[in-house]
């Protein structure tokens, strides 16, 4: 049976009458079971006063008799729509003020809700509704262990077996192929596997049609899902050899890492990680090459708060989780990232990666 109180008494602080879930992070963390996000409304509604309640799907009336939801179940079926069950939800519980998940609710779900409620007041609940998995328990940080040692033997796996000639295309299946052997449950997000001019493009995508070549810098950005939460890595390799730039190149980028892990303490502020991170970029002669911010929470999503990035005034606090991601990108030349995700303790931080960062020459 899912514990609820936290988000009734949510609802209490904010000073709104309910907060309302719909299927992702928060969601699945709040009832302990993922449910899809996809074109049927599928919510729940918790008061700050009384029980809660939850429109579903017909469809998934069966799951959700696994989870023990002790509360009201309004459910619809394709064939006669959702605005029945909203108009069910909207007399049994006649709420005049809702808290929602900002970056998660959609415009239609939100729509349904005022249709059948037209002096409701929605207000962006996203900070403080997330704010409550910003802290990871020790069964958290267990699974969050478990998707990055996962992470890191498919890594070890795949790079033992790069060879100039290969594609970008053709590394990343491996990547995928070994991650599920290693024991995945399913992927973080699609992996990113860049080489040479692509590696300069943060987000890059596999190309099928590039094959990689000695000199290549080679970037890995990727990770496991385990239990629920995601692992995100990044390392970057060179193919048979590196040339003087790469190299500079690579030691800037790991001495600002280094620093990330150096300044990071309880009390501090995402601003002042960044800051310190940034700063070591901007006094290289690369300064030109910086195109992000230093990193970004990490949970059961890929990313979360805390953002790590200067104006930001959020204190770091002991189980908070954090991704310490500098990079330098040039365009048509290459890019390097160096990424760990780490935890705040309390008096410092430790490394929940473990893979080396030295500069590593594969493919030879």
């Amino acid at each position: 049976m899912p514990d609820l109180s936290e988000y009734h008494q949510l609802a209490k602080d904010m000073s709104v009458d309910a907060i309302a879930l719909v299927p992702g992070p928060n969601f699945t963390r709040a009832i302990g079971k993922a449910f899809m996000s996809h074109e049927r409304p599928f919510v729940v509604v918790v008061p700050a006063e009384g029980a809660p309640a939850a429109i579903v799907p017909n469809l998934e009336l069966g799951s959700w008799a696994l989870v023990g939801f002790e509360g009201t179940v309004f459910d619809w079926r394709d064939q006669t729509g959702y605005d029945d069950a909203f108009a069910a939800l909207a007399e049994h519980m006649p709420i005049r003020t809702l808290a929602v998940e900002g970056q998660v609710m959609r415009v239609f779900v939100s729509t349904a809700f005022t249709r059948a409620l037209p002096d409701l007041r929605i207000v962006d609940g996203e900070r403080e509704i997330s704010g409550l998995r910003l802290i990871k328990t020790a069964d958290d940080i267990a699974a969050l262990q478990a998707a990055i040692d996962i992470s890191e033997r498919a890594l070890h796996r795949v790079i033992a077996d790069v060879r100039a000639g290969q594609t970008e295309k053709q590394i990343e299946q491996a990547l995928i192929q070994a991650l599920f052997s290693e024991g995945a449950d399913s992927l973080s997000f699609p992996p990113i596997v860049t080489a040479g001019d692509n590696s300069a493009r943060p987000h890059g995508k596999a190309r099928a049609d590039y094959k990689i070549k000695a000199g290549d810098a080679l970037l890995f950005d990727f990770g496991a899902r385990k239990y629920g939460f995601a692992a995100d890595i990044t390392r970057t390799f060179f193919v048979e050899s590196a040339s003087d730039e790469g190299r500079a190149i690579y030691d800037t980028v790991l001495s600002a890492n280094r620093v990330g892990f150096e300044v990071c303490r309880p009390g501090v502020t995402a601003h002042d990680i960044d800051n310190a991170v940034t700063g070591v970029l901007e006094a290289s002669p690369f300064a030109d090459r910086i195109r992000t911010k230093t990193g970004h929470g990490l949970g059961r999503d890929v990313h979360e708060a805390p953002y790590i990035m200067r104006g930001n005034d959020q204190k770091i606090l002991p189980g908070m989780v954090w991704t310490n991601e500098p990079g330098l990108y040039e365009l048509d030349n290459f890019g390097v990232r160096i990424e760990d995700d780490v935890l705040v303790t309390g008096d410092g931080c430790r490394s929940l990666t473990h893979f080396p960062k030295e500069l590593t020459i594969i493919g030879r």
